[in-house]
């Protein structure tokens, strides 16, 4: 009986192990640990942590987003006042400037991207505002300018519509507009020349006055080409009116045509030598 009560006792287990799903014996240490209440409760936290933290991000995309773009747009339009006041000289903080710099019109882009364009004297009059589908071209001394920004003065029944369309570059120095529409300056300095008369003349030795004659024609010469160039300069410094290419003269240009009569107002200003030693006369 003693052996037999022996067999069928069992040994107690080791605190070191525990019994698997399998019915073998597996150390403590390999069995799955078992949550107190204390890690149910953190984890517990950590799940309504996480929760709020997705429900404030929601509320954050739903809420704040719109107040963020509203700020960069409101951001932007300040930014765009400030430009425009600097920008227009103080003339406006919405951009209504009555003269915008060249590089904020697209005439002056385009010009740039399509590079100088060459014209004849006959494509040039094409452009001189009597059509209103086309810019306002005009030339002076063979560079040709947009002025469309100017419509009121050079277009139709403007006090300066006899330049557009054309190279009147003659008539900025003899204020001959109407006669002198042409680029030709070949006879001009005739208007700064003193009238020759024999009376006034015979003060003056034949050597003294041919040698005053080549100074007056100097002096000529050289105020024709100051006040071509007053004009040349106005039109290239303008930040009104932009550049756009030049005009292609005929081959053998200008001999190619007789030499213009000075005009009438222009000849009306000369007037003969002074004498030496007297006043000129009133």
């Amino acid at each position: 009986m003693a052996s037999t009560n022996a067999s069928v006792r069992r040994r107690k287990p080791d605190p070191k192990e525990e019994a698997g799903n399998d019915g073998k014996i597996v150390a403590a240490s390999e069995a799955e640990p078992i949550d107190s209440d204390e890690d149910k409760k953190k984890k517990a936290r950590k799940s309504k942590k996480k929760s709020r933290n997705a429900d404030d991000e929601d509320e954050y995309d739903k809420r704040d987003a719109a107040v963020d773009v509203l700020r960069v747009i409101s951001f932007l339009f300040v930014v765009s006042c400030g430009l425009s006041y600097l920008i227009s000289g103080g003339e406006s903080f919405f951009w209504g400037m009555t003269r915008p710099p060249t590089y904020l019109r697209a005439s002056w882009w385009k010009s740039k991207l399509s590079g100088p364009l060459y014209l004849t004297p006959d494509e040039l009059a094409a452009y001189d505002g009597t059509d209103p589908t086309k810019p306002l071209y005009l030339a002076i001394n063979g560079t040709i300018y947009d002025v469309s920004a100017n419509r009121r003065t050079y277009g139709p029944g403007g006090s300066y519509h006899y330049f557009a369309g054309c190279d009147a570059a003659r008539a900025y120095v003899t204020g001959c507009f109407a006669e002198d529409r042409t680029p030709d300056m070949r006879g001009v300095e005739l208007m700064y020349l003193p009238i020759d008369d024999p009376t006034v003349d015979r003060h003056w030795s034949k050597a003294e006055l041919a040698e005053l004659k080549k100074k007056e024609m100097e002096e000529a010469q050289k105020r024709v080409h100051d006040n071509l160039k007053h004009w040349v300069d106005f039109f290239a410094k303008s930040d009104k009116y932009n550049f756009v290419g030049y005009v292609k003269k005929p081959k053998g240009w200008p001999g190619t045509e007789p030499v213009r009569r000075l005009c009438d107002t222009a000849a009306k200003q000369r007037k003969t030598r002074t004498i030496p030693g007297k006043e000129e006369k009133q």
